[in-house]
């Protein structure tokens, strides 16, 4: 574990940063850190935001869906790399540089999006046998 110690020079940065880990039920140390990180992942690939939601913190497009939407999706096409691009963002409603942030931020973090796509084909699959069992129900 590192530790930093920061001063903060801007008006208002370590009271924005204290009520943002209050309204989160975080410690500062770890919303500065989550804030950080995602800073720098955010530098570091220009386009790709985080936001949260149902399934936690996840990378997403600042023009769109999430990353691993885009990425599934992509998975799923045939062709080469190119011609994936084209239809993906076809597809989404994207321009073709907003799909190659998503692919980018694949490449350099694939375990974790790969663990996202699994984990909501596993929600879909048990969505759609629920709605299976339910229909047949109603039906007999």
């Amino acid at each position: 574990m590192a530790v930093l110690s920061i001063r903060f020079k801007r008006q208002g940065a370590y009271e924005r940063l204290k009520r943002g880990a209050a309204h989160r039920a975080e410690s500062i140390s770890a919303a500065g850190e989550r804030l950080i990180d995602e800073g720098l992942l955010m530098e570091a690939h220009p386009g790709i935001v985080f936001r949260d939601g149902p399934s936690g913190r996840r990378a997403g497009l600042a023009a769109g869906p999430d990353v691993w939407e885009v990425v599934g999706l992509m998975l799923g096409l045939r062709g080469n790399f190119e011609e994936r691009v084209a239809t993906a963002a076809a597809q989404l409603g994207l321009a073709e540089g907003h799909v190659r942030a998503a692919s980018r931020y694949y490449a350099e973090f694939t375990d974790e999006l790969d663990a996202e796509i699994a984990h909501n084909d596993d929600e879909a699959d048990r969505e759609l046998a629920a709605w299976e069992n339910e229909r047949r129900l109603l039906s007999g």
